[in-house]
């Protein structure tokens, strides 16, 4: 009966750090990335507004993930993407689908109110 016991214990110890080396090792970095000051070249550089009259002020961001846009939406005029990979959600998906390259400047001249926006991911 001892070593039933024994056994039992092992088992859910076992479990439980298996479990616990797990959640650390997947937990999701999808929201690591973080809002910084404008300034450096490496950064994500949006220029945007939301609806209102006149540009708000650029965002810039820098760690791979993605963040909400305010409001929850804006009218992107000018995506630089620094020294990353980016996408933006709009009309119900990523676009474009490979996302941006690393060190590309992209423009919305054709689309007066810019390109409508929910959220920014860096790759």
């Amino acid at each position: 009966m001892k070593q039933i016991a024994k056994r039992a214990a092992l088992a859910a110890t076992t479990t439980l750090a298996l479990t616990a080396s797990l959640t650390a090792v997947t937990e999701a970095d999808a929201f690591a990335m973080n809002k910084v000051d404008c300034g450096r070249s490496d950064f994500v550089q949006v220029t945007w507004h939301d609806g209102g009259v006149g540009y708000s002020p650029d965002l810039c961001f820098a760690n791979a993930g993605q963040v909400l846009l305010p409001g929850g939406h804006a009218w992107i005029h000018r995506i630089s993407t620094g020294n990353n990979r980016v996408q933006w959600f709009g009309d119900g998906r990523w676009q474009p689908a490979d996302g941006i390259n690393k060190w590309t400047v992209m423009t919305f001249p054709n689309n007066p109110g810019g390109v409508r926006a929910e959220w920014i991911r860096i790759l």
